[in-house]
């Protein structure tokens, strides 16, 4: 699914390296602004990212609290887009599938 998705839909393949690329970003502040190791960092972009939010990681200087606001919105609208884009690409995929099926049981019946 992520290669037909990247390989065929631009929107798909635009959401992917966006996505990709703010959590990257995201994680290379931290370290620098907060000092936590790249895997703190990256965990907490990806737990802001998807809503989960434990909890356990907070910002503590206002520009990461400024940082973090601007990233959530950022973040989460990508990530609902990806998903959306996601599932229209497994049901179109589902959908070539079917017809490819389709078709070649006519010609088995004809």
């Amino acid at each position: 699914m992520l290669y037909t998705g990247i390989k065929s839909d631009s929107d798909f393949r635009f959401l992917f390296f966006f996505i990709n690329l703010l959590l990257i970003s995201s994680s290379f502040f931290y370290m620098q602004a907060e000092g936590w190791s790249f895997i703190d960092s990256f965990y907490f972009s990806v737990m802001t990212m998807s809503t989960v939010g434990y909890g356990d990681f907070v910002p503590s200087s206002d520009l990461s609290k400024l940082f973090t606001i601007i990233y959530t919105f950022l973040s989460i609208g990508s990530f609902v887009a990806f998903t959306a884009k996601s599932v229209e690409v497994i049901i179109a995929n589902g959908k070539k599938k079917i017809d490819k099926i389709k078709r070649r049981s006519k010609r088995e019946i004809s």
